[in-house]
């Protein structure tokens, strides 16, 4: 600032000169920790002088004089064992260290692996008229794997019934170090006695036990004991100092108990080719079970599960499997020329066990359907220009070569008579057609049709056709109640029909 002298009549007598003020800092702020909460981390079993984390503190003081001059000091530390001085704080720097050896620093032997210190940070470079400000650092002794997992016992027993899958024992062991990380989680290891792989071993995350299951069905015929060597690590490795010991393998007894089990079909399933229509009591095949308890000997019987359409039996005790019925292969049960049937076999056990067994049959198609024709009826204006009937088409329920070509006939007509010519169009269709107009009436056709089976097969069938009265686009059959049939065509067909018989 400025200041200028005067008189009393204002007249200036000296100035105006520059006039510095220096206001001397008075120790009024106290050392405050603001960047809280302050924790750190140091692993169980460090060396001496080890640094933990480093304590700040700001004083709002005049930074170049001893009011803002901190010294730090470790005021309480809980708790205050194994001692009660675990760590020291640098007077000037706020770096906090360990001053224990190693091996005091254990976490397994503390009584709690985290540590409050009060910390008290003093200006006026610690002297005791300074001011102070504190805070509670908060030190936590990480876990490392120095502690191996232990079995509880060398040995452990268990018992599964054949064919049986699942947990069948749980599998104890002990470890010091912290649950909550990798070097207390163990994980399991088969080592020996599991060459088919039927044994599986999980952790439980929850208890860190081993729960031993069989995962393939064991067969009390091949082995009735399995003894397996097992050994136990964490997910993270050891420390170097350290090593798996005995304690960390131990041997599993399984007994296996006999179960009585169904007896079994070779082949499964059974296939056998037969043709349709085979004499009824024809052998479709013997079957053949065997019981897989071979140290029970006992005795196996045979009978019907699923027979859907009835054709078979079976001997109950040789297994020979002969018809009851015809064998169809155009039966609804037949699917894509494939009977199937279930049987039982039934052991002598107590209780007896069943095992099922399926036979497929492919039927072989015999020439045994005649074709039908369609359609049966048709109808034909009495003056029409286009004589033109119908076109017939046949079908065969059999396969080929039993069914098309077929052959199309008409009756033999004679005299006066010989109104209808049939015309084959292609090998499934022909054309019947008037060769004069006739009047209104009904008239019964008798059509022959032939398969190509060897033999072959004849159908004879009455095509009904209705001449009708035809006015202005309508057609009127109901008058066309006369029914004409030449005698000689019914006679003709009677003969044919007799012959085909």
């Amino acid at each position: 600032m400025q200041v200028e002298i005067t008189d009393v009549s204002g007249k200036s007598i000296e100035g105006p000169v520059l006039l510095d003020i220096i206001v001397i800092d008075q120790n009024d702020n106290r050392p405050i920790f603001r960047e809280g909460p302050y924790i750190g981390h140091i692993m169980e079993g460090s060396p001496t002088g080890s640094t933990v984390m480093r304590m700040m503190a700001f004083d709002a003081d005049d930074p170049g004089t001893d009011n803002a001059l901190l010294r730090y000091n470790i005021l309480k530390q809980t708790p205050d064992k194994p001692s009660p001085n675990m760590f020291f704080i640098d007077p000037e720097k706020g770096d906090i260290v360990t001053v224990v050896s190693p091996a005091l620093l254990d976490r397994e032997t503390m009584e709690n692996p985290k540590y409050e210190l009060i910390i008290e940070a003093k200006d006026m470079g610690g002297l005791d008229v300074g001011l102070t400000g504190t805070a509670t650092a908060t030190i936590v002794i990480d876990d490392k794997n120095d502690h191996p997992p232990e079995f509880t016992k060398k040995e452990f027993q268990a018992t599964v019934k054949e064919g049986v899958t699942g947990v069948i024992v749980n599998l104890t062991v002990e470890d010091r170090d912290d649950p909550a990380t990798g070097a207390w989680r163990a994980v399991y290891t088969i080592i020996n006695g599991n060459p088919g792989q039927s044994f599986e071993i999980q952790t439980n995350p929850k208890t860190n036990e081993g729960m031993l299951s069989v995962v393939k069905p064991l067969d009390y015929e091949i082995s009735a004991f399995h003894t397996l060597l097992i050994k136990v690590e964490n997910e993270d490795p050891l420390v170097p100092d350290i090593a798996y010991g005995p304690s960390s393998t131990a041997t599993v007894q399984i007994t296996v108990l006999d179960v009585n089990e169904g007896p079994v079909f070779h082949p499964d399933p059974m296939t056998v080719t037969k043709q349709e229509n085979i004499p009824i009591g024809s052998v479709v095949l013997t079957v053949n079970a065997t019981d897989p308890d071979t140290l029970q000997h006992q005795t196996i019987r045979y009978s019907v599960y699923k027979d859907p359409a009835g054709w078979l039996e079976i001997n109950p005790t040789n297994g020979t499997i002969v018809t009851t019925a015809v064998l169809d292969r155009e039966s609804p049960y037949v699917h894509n020329n494939i009977y199937t049937a279930l049987f039982l076999a039934i052991d002598s056990g107590n209780p007896p066990a069943t095992g099922t067994g399926t036979l497929r049959i492919t039927l072989e198609d015999v020439n045994d359907n005649a074709p039908d024709i369609y359609p049966t009826l048709a109808k034909v204006c009495d003056d029409t220009k286009d004589l033109r009937v119908v076109v017939l088409g046949a079908s065969d329920k059999d396969l080929h070569p039993n069914t098309d070509p077929f052959k199309f006939e008409l009756s033999k007509q004679s005299g006066p008579d010989k109104v209808w010519k049939i015309t084959k169009i292609n090998n499934t269709h022909a054309q019947v057609s008037l060769l004069q107009n006739l009047k209104k009436a009904n008239y019964n056709i008798p059509i022959l049709v032939t398969d190509s089976g060897k033999p072959p097969l004849t159908n004879n069938t009455e095509l009904k056709v209705q001449v009708c009265s035809c006015k202005k686009s309508k057609m009127d059959c109901s008058a066309a109640d006369a029914l004409h049939i030449n005698m000689t065509l019914i006679l003709l067909f009677s003969l044919i029909s007799l012959f085909c018989l």
